[in-house]
């Protein structure tokens, strides 16, 4: 069995001792993956992330983030992965280097080294031509790209992407996913992803999850969730896993940015 980034056992968060937002769920996510962790919208999904990413803690269960506990080690389980959330976190009145050169201090990237990372990494997703640009001129597709760059700073071994390519048009988000692929096979980067886009998920994931009502249907590669579902797709399987019925947002997503700084500012373990 190939070494776990991500291990997760019999995971439970439960709110105000009643209502149950993850139920005893269990998953593993292998060194150098790309993994899809997919579901309807108030499925778990988000209050899974926050549990991996330090923001909550579980009510019971295990988790290990490169092999470590997020609850007793938050500080160094922060300093092994870079996340890009859902909603924009870009600071719209700094340049693009400003906001990259403000996120190495706040992951203690030493200041001898920020600048040829900041430049590598820009140049990495063609944005370093635009360095000295402020981020409110940038399109959605260039400020997702500054995003992950900005995520990959303190060299992080995961990669959290929480609909990354949300709100973009169909040749955008198959250039921001040729740059994902391209930091998965070059670096060996483990990537963790949400999605609605379900062909993104059946293109890119090795494996995937599937989430629904806080418990996990199945988990396996794309090609087997489909087969075993007798979809024609992974949109289609999906759907037969889950239901047809529309389901309102899972709460809490768009404050995540703003927990994390604060914990970092605040030394918060």
């Amino acid at each position: 069995m190939p070494e776990s980034a991500i291990s997760v056992k019999n995971l439970t968060k439960k709110f105000n001792h009643s209502f149950t937002a993850v139920n005893d769920i269990s998953f593993d996510v292998p060194k150098g993956s790309v993994f899809a962790f997919l579901g309807p919208n108030g499925a778990g999904k988000t209050t899974t992330i926050k549990m991996l990413t330090t923001l909550l803690h579980p009510t019971s269960g295990v988790l290990r983030i490169n092999g470590m506990d997020p609850v007793k080690h938050p500080h160094d389980v922060r300093q092994s992965f870079g996340i890009v959330f859902q909603d924009p976190s870009l600071d719209d009145e700094l340049t693009a280097y400003e906001n990259m050169f403000f996120h190495a201090g706040l992951y203690g990237v030493p200041r001898s080294e920020s600048p040829q990372k900041i430049e590598d990494l820009m140049k990495f997703v063609e944005l370093w031509d635009r360095k000295d640009s402020m981020v409110k001129t940038f399109s959605g597709g260039m400020k997702r790209r500054l995003e992950i760059a900005r995520g990959l700073l303190h060299t992080p071994a995961i990669l959290f992407l929480d609909e990354p390519t949300t709100g973009l048009d169909p040749q955008t988000r198959n250039y921001i996913w040729s740059y994902i692929k391209k930091l998965n096979e070059e670096r060996g980067l483990t990537v963790f992803f949400t999605t609605h886009y379900m062909e993104e998920a059946e293109r890119s994931a090795q494996r995937v999850a599937i989430i629904d009502h806080g418990k996990i249907v199945m988990d396996d590669t794309p090609t087997n969730i489909i087969a075993n579902s007798g979809a024609a797709n992974l949109e289609e399987a999906f759907i037969k896993l889950t239901g047809h019925e529309i389901r309102e947002q899972e709460a809490g997503s768009i404050d995540q940015l703003r927990q994390m700084r604060q914990m970092w500012r605040g030394g918060k373990k």
